[in-house]
């Protein structure tokens, strides 16, 4: 049982950036993945990006390398999303997520594969 309170959403022009957290507590293990998602209004919710907590392989959605960074701190048991040059189609509610990887690629980016879940953090582009 892992919780997670991601925090760093917010409004944002285009082009701008935001940098959003993800705490961790309880129950952590090295070997679980952990991905950011977002879910637009009338959208399903979708892969953003992922990373190994322990080995360090990235994962990004096609809409969003070369623009999102994900980063782990175990010493704090926080993951980062950081967020570049930002569009309005960026805009969602993006949420943290933590799960045992299967295999790839439904293991890093498929939602019913992760069993913890933030909050989510709302963010909104504008244009």
């Amino acid at each position: 049982q892992v919780q997670l309170v991601e925090s760093g959403g917010g409004l944002v022009q285009a082009g701008g950036s935001l940098r959003l957290s993800c705490a961790a507590s309880g129950r952590t293990f090295s070997r679980y993945t952990m991905g950011w998602f977002r879910q637009a209004p009338g959208k399903e919710r979708e892969f953003v990006a992922t990373i190994t907590w322990n080995g360090g392989s990235t994962y990004y959605a096609d809409s969003v390398k070369g623009r999102f960074t994900i980063s782990r701190d175990n010493a704090k048991n926080t993951v980062y999303l950081q967020m570049n040059s930002l569009k309005p189609e960026d805009t969602a509610v993006y949420y943290c997520a933590a799960g045992r990887a299967t295999g790839w690629p439904k293991g890093y980016t498929d939602p019913s594969a992760f069993g913890s879940w933030g909050q989510g953090t709302q963010v909104t582009v504008s244009s």
